[in-house]
C-alpha cells in the first residue's frame, strides 16, 4: 500500500478537521462498501427462507408437526414459530 500526503486527497476545511483528532498520526481509511446483512454472504438466510418455506408448503399439505420436526431435526417450538411467523 502507497501513502498519499493528505493534503493531495482532501479538501483544506475537512483536513484541518480530521487534523483536530489526529494530528501527526498515521491513519488507514477503509474503502467505503455495503454491509451485507447476516446470511447473504454466505447464503444461509437463503438456505433458511427456503426451508421455512418447504416446511410451511408441508403442514399445508397434511403433515404433522411431529412429522416435521423429525424430518428437519427441528424443535416442536421452533417448527411452530416457522409456521405461525
Amino acid at each position: 500500500m502507497r501513502y498519499r500526503n493528505a493534503t493531495e486527497i482532501f479538501p483544506d476545511d475537512l483536513l484541518k478537521e480530521i487534523q483536530k483528532y489526529s494530528a501527526g498520526e498515521m491513519i488507514y481509511i477503509p474503502e467505503r462498501t455495503e454491509k451485507k446483512g447476516w446470511g447473504e454472504k454466505s447464503g444461509a438466510r437463503d438456505y433458511y427462507v427456503k426451508r421455512n418455506a418447504e416446511i410451511r408448503t408441508k403442514k399445508r399439505e397434511g403433515k404433522s408437526i411431529q412429522e416435521l420436526s423429525e424430518e428437519y431435526g427441528l424443535s416442536h417450538d421452533t417448527i411452530r414459530r416457522i409456521l405461525y411467523k
